[in-house]
């Protein structure tokens, strides 16, 4: 068969190459990468939750069903509009660094550089108590009813998909050379297509938090758990890393683009580098070019090549240094950048 090309609309073409068409849903829809974790979405609105207690059914199923890309040892980073009182507020659940991680502590354990894989690079898990906190503030059902879909999934197995399982298998050097990896192979090799995975220590981790709590995770048994591998295996990170943990309610940053206004949230997210490119690319001669021409892809480029430049630069904890995120955003700045 030949890819769709374009389709006419009232007589204008679209110009977006697509062999599906739009899916239109008044009653609510969830995107994800994985159809398990959309379901279970779904059954939430079904059964009369919110958006908010969808998305944290649906984040927490991609944990089992993908964990070769999340997990409940990640973060949470959330956009969230209100309807009834027409605001945006900003959760910023990633967790910190230990206490103990300092530069002469890595130096000493033989780093020159920040580790990316291994007990040196984990930080505190966010993504429990984000959960916990969205479904605080804004949830209108159980910490049990929106864990309970990747309750039953982690406990009696999924069927892998293709695209999964080609992932999975493209990351086990990795899980192979790491403590706590085995738990994701199947004799030494990522799952097959179609082959039912089941992950009954992380349903129990799940289990003891949809009856606990958050305290659970963050100062009860798994926190001792978690400590008690971390520390056999050289990690800095205490239990008071742990206990002391909480997510933040930030401000949104915001920047018009023709007649809209984005919002990302502040660092030591990465969305003030998407900010910065748009006010770059607001500058830029883009009206009248083919949007997949040479020329307007190497204006897009730059503009975001800028902004990831200054990312690297000044993005941190904004508790430990100063980020000048007014100049990086400013109108004049941005036109500097453009030329």
């Amino acid at each position: 068969t030949k890819d769709c090309v374009g389709m006419q609309f009232h007589g204008k073409r679209s110009p977006f190459i697509s062999r599906r068409s739009t899916v239109m849903a008044p009653n609510g829809a969830v995107a994800t990468s994985q159809p398990l974790a959309a379901q279970a979405g779904l059954s939430i609105l079904q059964a009369g939750g919110n958006a908010v207690d969808a998305a944290v059914a649906t984040a927490a199923v991609l944990a089992v069903v993908e964990p070769m890309s999340t997990g409940i040892g990640g973060d949470v980073f959330a956009l969230l509009y209100d309807a009834d009182t027409r605001s945006l507020s900003g959760l910023n659940a990633s967790g910190w660094a230990p206490e103990a991680a300092d530069i002469e502590t890595y130096t000493r354990h033989g780093f020159q550089n920040m580790p990316l894989e291994g007990v040196f690079a984990n930080t505190v898990p966010g993504a429990v108590a984000g959960w916990h906190a969205l479904l605080e503030r804004y949830g209108t059902l159980s910490f049990r009813d929106v864990l309970q879909p990747a309750i039953t999934y982690a406990s009696t197995g999924f069927p892998v998909s293709e695209r999964i399982s080609y992932a999975w298998n493209h990351l086990t050097p990795k899980l192979q050379r790491n403590p706590g990896g085995d738990a994701y192979l199947v004799q030494g090799r990522a799952p097959v297509p179609g082959q039912s995975f089941t992950q009954r220590q992380l349903a129990s981790s799940l289990e003891l938090i949809a009856t606990r709590g958050v305290d659970a995770f963050y100062r009860g048994t798994l926190a001792d758990q978690m400590i008690r591998f971390l520390r056999q295996h050289g990690s800095v990170m205490t239990r008071e890393d742990l206990a002391e943990y909480e997510p933040e309610w930030v401000q949104p940053l915001a920047v018009h683009y023709d007649d809209y206004t984005l919002y990302e949230l502040p660092p030591n997210g990465q969305g003030l580098c998407a900010l910065e490119a748009l006010n770059i690319v607001s500058h830029l001669p883009l009206e009248g070019l083919d949007y997949q021409s040479p020329e307007y892809l190497h204006y897009l480029i730059e503009a975001m090549k800028i902004a990831f430049h200054d990312g690297h630069q000044y993005i941190t904890d904004p508790r430990f240094r100063a980020i000048p995120v007014g100049r990086l955003l400013s109108a004049s700045y941005s036109r500097e950048q453009s030329t």
